[in-house]
């Protein structure tokens, strides 16, 4: 006789959130054990403080997840611009992953609204809309 494994959606989806937030907290502990000068190393070449670079560890991996989607959004290929403009979307990424309105932005992304009120809350807004100018 076979045991029937049922399945448990929302438990499976704890057990990934906490296993994804066990997984970030690792990794600000191993950022933590860096030698301080390693870690000045690190931000210079992000060319970010370390105040920032710790911070923006603290964030985690997803923390500017925002930007590509509002990119799309926007129907600018976030791909070619990392591609053609590295600096720039670096510095673009780190005011995402800084920003204040990540809720308004996801909500309007989710419903369709972000090219009708990004400019309200995006910090990136002047960025975007010469990306968006290069393109016509």
């Amino acid at each position: 006789m076979t045991a029937e494994i049922k399945d448990y959606p929302v438990v499976g989806a704890l057990i990934d959130s906490f296993a994804q937030w066990l997984k970030h907290r690792r990794d600000v502990a191993e950022t933590c054990n860096c030698d301080p000068g390693e870690l000045d190393r690190i931000a210079h070449e992000l060319g970010v403080s370390r105040g920032e670079l710790d911070d923006l560890v603290r964030r985690g991996p997803h923390a500017a997840d925002e930007l590509p989607r509002m990119m799309a959004a926007l129907n600018l290929d976030a791909a070619a611009v990392a591609r053609t403009e590295p600096l720039l979307m670096h510095d673009m990424e780190r005011i995402c992953a800084h920003c204040a309105s990540k809720r308004q932005c996801r909500e309007d992304l989710d419903e369709g609204t972000a090219l009708q009120n990004y400019d309200e809350y995006c910090g990136n807004t002047l960025t975007l809309r010469a990306l968006a100018g290069k393109r016509h």
